[in-house]
């Protein structure tokens, strides 16, 4: 294996901290084409889909791609903004603000987000952080629940990409969140401020993205941590178990999931005389296709149709400063150790120092 070309170098530059938020990602525009792209690549990773490739090509190939991609084009395009895919424009919008929070606290570092699927890619991102002089990189998945299905494969596309580069910079990786305070007290106050407004339901439904039952069988701890985040979040909130259920959503294929499914549950509520339903996405930290249209569209049109009276859906924390707050405290943690802190007078120092450097540098090249 040939190792890609390294960027140009220059003795005495200093080495930088580079953080990566990543996203799954979104197609490019909500277009037949464009969704058509975006689903090949997301639907083809191994981490994805667990049955054997052959019959997956088939599959994916001849039923998935040719009949998904207009239905989920129609979808995306009944969310889609004047920015752009919601999700792309909040992880952006978050992106920055980190950098800012994490600047406001002494840390010089360098803020990026990428997307696992689609653009901009993992290695785009990485690659210019390390062209910018980015030494040391924190990978920060947006995902606060580990799962092989979405934190593993971002990590898998890391180390695939460095696999073919000569020079790797130092890596730390962000596994999970789920019971993070900063994390919890952010949810808890999206809550609490929607219920100020509106006031309370008769049941608050929590709702995380599904994932086929095998994977926990086979050890995934995602179905843990998903009910962890509900549980303090319930104690945070002060809900008896009776005013609140979790459920798992965005159901795919015919195996089984994990259960209870959001859609049928909301629908036995409706069906049951429950009148009113907040549904929240702890989950997701931005919104995206999962909550602005699954849930916000269709899961309130079936609680809606099955006799249920009123239907809230409360936003992801996008950008929301508490969660900015805690996105910054978690990256904190996993730099402890990396020369992040520089007051004026040290980053001064250091540019001396590698001016020194350079001049050194310089001279024995012209000695030689």
């Amino acid at each position: 294996m040939r190792p890609n070309p390294e960027p140009p170098y220059s003795h005495g530059t200093l080495s930088k901290t580079g953080l990566v938020l990543v996203n799954l990602g979104t197609p490019d525009e909500p277009t037949t084409p464009a969704v058509r792209r975006y689903l090949k690549q997301f639907l083809w990773d191994p981490r994805m889909v667990e049955i054997p490739r052959a019959l997956w090509w088939l599959i994916l190939h001849g039923v998935i791609l040719p009949f998904r991609s207009s239905k989920s084009a129609a979808k995306y395009a009944s969310i889609w903004t004047q920015e752009g895919s919601p999700l792309l424009v909040h992880t952006k919008k978050q992106a920055a603000l980190l950098r800012g929070y994490l600047g406001e606290r002494g840390h010089d570092v360098q803020v990026a987000y990428a997307m696992r699927y689609g653009s901009p890619s993992v290695a785009q991102v990485v690659d210019k952080l390390k062209a910018d002089g980015c030494d040391r990189i924190l990978i920060l998945p947006a995902y606060p629940q580990y799962s092989a299905t979405t934190t593993a494969s971002i990590f898998d596309a890391v180390f695939s990409h460095y696999a073919k580069v000569r020079n790797v910079p130092e890596l730390r990786f962000v596994k999970h969140y789920h019971d993070n305070e900063g994390y919890i007290d952010a949810l808890k106050n999206s809550v609490l401020a929607h219920w100020e407004v509106h006031g309370r339901p008769d049941k608050l439904v929590m709702s995380f993205h599904g994932v086929p039952k095998r994977t926990l069988l086979l050890g995934d701890p995602y179905h843990c941590e998903c009910h962890k985040t509900a549980r303090l979040l319930a104690n945070a909130l002060r809900l008896t178990p009776e005013q609140y259920i979790v459920t798992f959503q965005s159901r795919f294929g015919k195996a089984e999931w994990l259960q209870p499914y959001t859609a049928p549950t909301v629908q036995k509520m409706g069906k049951e005389g429950v009148r009113r339903i907040d549904v929240l996405c702890p989950g997701f930290s931005s919104d995206c296709l999962e909550t602005l249209e699954e849930i916000a569209m269709e899961v309130k049109q079936d609680f809606l149709t099955a006799g249920g009276k009123e239907f809230h859906y409360i936003p992801c924390l996008n950008e929301d400063p508490a969660w900015i707050t805690a996105l910054a405290e978690i990256a904190e943690q996993h730099m402890v150790g990396w020369p992040t802190m520089q007051t004026p007078q040290m980053r001064e120092d250091a540019r001396k120092e590698a001016e020194v450097a350079r001049q050194r540098a310089v001279q024995m090249g012209a000695k030689n």
